[in-house]
């Protein structure tokens, strides 16, 4: 290779001398079109494997997102099947609770329908043991008249004096069968409407067993009767009604009547209220009674009427610390009050099975009762003194 000549004035060169340029330039283009389409191939493979990249990472997401479904599909399947489970003992422990509320309820009505049922029959037998207490005592009652009767008659007997009465066996036989004349010592005879008949027991001796009282007879009072059955229907306390308001004018109140019209009302007050207590005094025990209770009246002082009678009992009101002293008649009429308030008590709770009549003669004798106590009278024990 040599040089290429200077040609000078600038003339073109001498075709001699540029062929071998040309070839020069031709083995640089030739190389450069290689490199290009080299270059070319390279991005062509390059692109090829970026889309495969692209198509691998599209496939691999795919996968990864199914993967990713498929295991929260489970995992909220296994949540759904574990909520029903959950759900069944749920209700499961509702069947089980709203059970024992029934069971519990159904036991409560039980006991409350067993402890009233208790309650009733205890109320019963308290009324008949009540009842049957003052049929006992009103035998009794019966059995010391007649023996102070037949006392009487027996002490009235001497044996300088018979009483041919009270021996009929003393009398003659024509006497005996007749009755007693006035030529046969002109005593007493007894006729067929004698209070008392002493028949004779085998042996000449009095048979007590055989005495009876002269029969009593009773008339109901319509007036009284309607207005009892009027309060029957709906029995109450209030003393406004016809029926309590005669009672309370003429038997309570006059009753419950004494000198000391304050003490009086505050009795009156708590039997009404069922809070007053009866006590019997034990001479012993009087010493011994509480520092804080203040007795009232004395032993020999009756507190209701004022005056100087033997008092055996004492009376308490309600909550109050102080005892009153009573005398036996008293007693008597606060008893024959509290009587009559025991009965209607037990009219007006449902214990009386008795029919309306035979409770409105048992309403009259506790009156009769009240009037009686009211006059003065009242049962005392033979046997003392």
């Amino acid at each position: 290779e040599t040089e290429s000549p200077r040609v000078d004035g600038g003339g073109p060169a001498d075709p001699g001398f540029t062929r071998p340029q040309e070839g020069a330039v031709a083995q640089a283009q030739s190389r450069e079109g290689s490199r290009l389409e080299g270059a070319t191939q390279l991005e062509v493979a390059l692109g090829g494997e970026h889309e495969d990249n692209v198509s691998r990472l599209r496939s691999s997401s795919l996968e990864i997102r199914e993967k990713g479904s498929e295991i929260l599909r489970e995992q909220l399947d296994a949540a759904q099947k574990e909520l029903k489970l959950k759900d069944k003992e749920c209700e499961r422990l509702s069947q089980v609770r709203d059970q024992l509320e029934q069971e519990l309820e159904e036991l409560t009505a039980s006991l409350f329908e067993e402890a009233h049922k208790m309650v009733r029959e205890a109320n019963v037998k308290q009324a008949a043991a009540e009842k049957q207490l003052k049929e006992a005592q009103g035998k009794i009652d019966v059995l010391q008249a007649e023996v102070s009767a037949l006392k009487s008659m027996v002490l009235t007997s001497t044996p300088s004096s018979p009483n041919r009465q009270a021996h009929p066996q003393l009398l003659s036989p024509g006497t005996r069968s007749k009755g007693a004349s006035p030529r046969h010592g002109g005593g007493h005879t007894r006729n067929k409407s004698a209070s008392w008949a002493l028949p004779l027991a085998p042996g000449g001796n009095l048979d007590l067993h055989s005495l009876q009282p002269v029969r009593e007879d009773k008339e109901m009072d319509n007036v009284l009767y309607a207005e009892f059955l009027t309060w029957k229907d709906r029995p109450s306390l209030d003393r406004t009604s016809a029926f309590l308001g005669r009672i309370y004018r003429e038997d309570i109140g006059p009753c419950l009547s004494f000198t000391k019209s304050e003490l009086s009302q505050l009795v009156q007050n708590a039997v009404e209220n069922n809070s007053l207590t009866i006590e019997p005094v034990a001479v012993s025990a009087l010493p011994m009674v509480k520092a804080n209770a203040i007795e009232c009246g004395g032993p020999k002082k009756c507190a209701l009427s004022g005056m100087s009678r033997s008092c055996k009992h004492r009376i308490k009101l309600g909550d109050r610390e102080s005892y009153y002293h009573i005398s036996p008649s008293s007693r008597a009429r606060i008893t024959a009050v509290c009587n009559f308030f025991t009965y209607i008590r037990y009219i007006q709770q449902g214990l009386v099975r008795h029919d309306a009549e035979q409770m409105f003669w048992e309403v009259t004798r506790l009156r009769r009762e009240m009037t009686v106590a009211k006059l003065g009278f009242y049962l005392t024990d033979t046997d003392q003194g």
